[in-house]
């Protein structure tokens, strides 16, 4: 399972981005790749970026998407951006 940090704005995206492309490669056994975001507290809108380019890492390598514990503000915020559905909760 891939995590996200406590901390996710525009100055950690880059990063946070690179370590996710990591642990997708690393898990390439795995069907679907999840991405743990109950830790993530502090976020702009460049979490949801983040997000969405894991997504779609994950079908470049044909794999599915989901997140887990995405936090009510979060899911708000991908609501107001139109791209909640893009970011299917993990069971």
């Amino acid at each position: 399972m891939l995590v996200l940090p406590a901390t996710l704005r525009h100055e950690e995206a880059p990063a946070c981005m690179r370590m996710l492309h990591q642990g997708l490669a690393a898990q390439q056994q795995d069907s679907v790749a999840i991405v743990d975001a109950t830790a993530l507290v502090r976020f702009d809108s460049s979490a949801l970026a983040v997000l969405l380019e894991c997504r779609r890492e994950a079908a470049a390598l044909g794999r599915g998407f989901a997140v887990k514990g995405l936090s009510t503000r979060l899911r708000e915020l991908a609501m107001l951006y139109g791209v909640a559905g893009l970011l299917p909760s993990a069971p």
